[in-house]
């Protein structure tokens, strides 16, 4: 599949602050297609040829080309002309009913060309919106082919909720006056608190009286509400959040004015909070249930110690080991956050506990290979719980007080996972297998919560391997 950083590096002919320049360029064009209400192609050289690597539609019009063609070719008809924008002309032709702008891409050299398509469409748009958009946009082609945009300080990335033009336009002048506001401009600045008409206005002080005393400012907000800088910032008063997008509009290095993007994101910001708020809940809950089986665990060890019957002190350590494996899994989940965990972290301290606790005076060592990656919290529940079981029945009956080792080996291919838990011990026969809980547990816990089935069987060498296979959700 094409993509822009394929077909520069497949180019070869642009260094990595060149390619740098263009993916810049490419994540910042947007603007200019909304205002220009034209696509927006990014053309390369190919052989004697000219190649789209990247297209942009604009939000504000009807696209020019409803076909994927980042890849492909240019038309035959346009090969001259994309030539003589890479010698530094700026070149207007029509095309197939289209007007057709050519613009050499500047950064101390042309890298690039970028063409314009605008259909030829009757005139439905105002005067003065009209001279507006056509002059901002005569501004940020001369921009492009002066390398003055997009800005190197301005932000490489945008955060989620970060205005297109369509969500609110404001023109500035060099000193910050409004000369034209879109609708959905003028109620994201009403809903602020910004009363009277904006055209005409300094906004950087109709914003500072309406949000005084009820707002939080960002320390870069004076410097986007003025069109001094190519920035973003967000202003939030009364319950309101308007997200604020300035970006300089330049000659020669001398700014002319500028361009001020709006948007009203305050139910985006509630809904963001809540899913915050969730994340928070959902950790806490893990850690309640971490403390809750670990203080289970510790009675239980009390009521072990108690005990007479070494049968029963037996049954209460294993059941005591069983539900603090749980709560590792769970103490895992809590420091994350998140609905899963890497449990490659989590074995290395359950191998370590298994077989240290099933170890009677014998010196046993764990070893762990491959890696099981990113895993659900509900299958790690299940997983940990049955590695406990396997270790600590390698440890007991397989190496049976003898010194040895234990490894576990584990392979993810996709949702697929495979698991070998290898000890060194005396080994079993192929129907020898065991019949107790422990056995009843791994079992039903591999057929029903893993998906999966195990088997046993004898090492030649010595020593037995218990395989199992298991389907886990992919999460990475």
């Amino acid at each position: 599949m094409p993509t822009l950083f394929n077909m520069i590096g497949e180019s070869g002919q642009l260094d990595s602050s060149e390619a740098e320049w263009l993916h810049h360029l490419v994540g910042d064009w947007n603007v200019l297609a909304d205002i220009s209400f034209s696509d927006l192609f990014l053309l390369l050289p190919s052989g004697d040829s000219y190649l789209i690597a990247s297209h942009c539609r604009p939000a504000t019009a009807s696209t020019m080309e409803g076909n994927d063609v980042v890849g492909d070719l240019v038309w035959d008809e346009l090969r001259d002309p994309v030539a003589r924008a890479f010698s530094g002309e700026r070149v207007e032709i029509s095309v197939r009913s289209m007007c057709v702008t050519l613009v050499p891409v500047r950064h101390k050299r042309v890298l690039a060309v970028l063409g314009v398509f605008t259909a030829v469409r009757p005139d439905v748009t105002p005067d003065q919106v009209r001279s507006d958009y056509g002059s901002i946009t005569e501004s940020l082609l001369g921009m492009i082919s002066r390398g003055e945009f997009p800005a190197e300080d301005a932000p490489s990335s945008f955060r989620h909720g970060t205005p297109r033009v369509p969500d609110g336009f404001v023109h500035l002048d060099a000193d910050g006056v409004v000369l034209y506001a879109s609708p959905n401009a003028v109620s994201a600045f009403h809903r602020l608190g910004v009363k009277e008409a904006l055209s005409g206005q300094i906004l950087a002080e109709k914003v500072t009286e309406a949000i005084a005393d009820h707002s939080m400012v960002d320390e870069t907000l004076a410097v986007v509400i003025m069109g001094r800088g190519t920035w973003t910032t967000e202003v939030e008063s009364r319950g309101v959040v308007i997200s604020l997008r300035a970006i300089q509009l330049l000659k020669n290095g001398t700014r002319q004015g500028a361009v001020l993007l709006s948007r009203d994101i305050t139910e985006l910001r509630r809904s963001e909070r809540q899913l915050m708020t969730k994340d928070a809940m959902i950790r806490e809950i893990n850690h309640r249930v971490k403390n809750n089986l670990q203080t289970v665990s510790a009675l239980l060890r009390l009521q072990s110690r108690r005990a007479q019957d070494p049968q029963a002190k037996a049954s209460l350590d294993d059941a005591q080991r069983r539900i603090y494996t749980i709560s590792m899994v769970h103490e895992a989940l809590a420091r994350t956050g998140a609905d899963t965990l890497d449990f490659d972290d989590t074995l290395a301290r359950l191998m370590r506990l298994a077989a240290g606790v099933a170890a009677t005076g014998q010196s046993v060592s764990t070893v762990f290979e491959g890696s099981f990656g990113q895993v659900h919290a509900e299958e790690a529940t299940a997983l940990a719980v049955v590695l406990n079981e396997l270790v600590t029945n390698a440890v007991e009956h397989g190496l049976a007080g003898r010194d040895g080792k234990v490894t576990v080996r584990a392979r993810r291919n996709g949702d697929v996972l495979d698991i070998d838990v290898i000890d060194d011990g005396q080994g079993i026969s192929e129907k020898d297998k065991g019949s107790g809980l422990g056995t009843q547990i791994v079992e039903t816990m591999v057929k029903s919560d893993l998906l999966g089935h195990i088997s046993w069987r004898p090492v030649p060498t010595g020593g037995t391997r218990v395989s199992l296979q298991c389907r886990i959700r992919n999460r990475e």
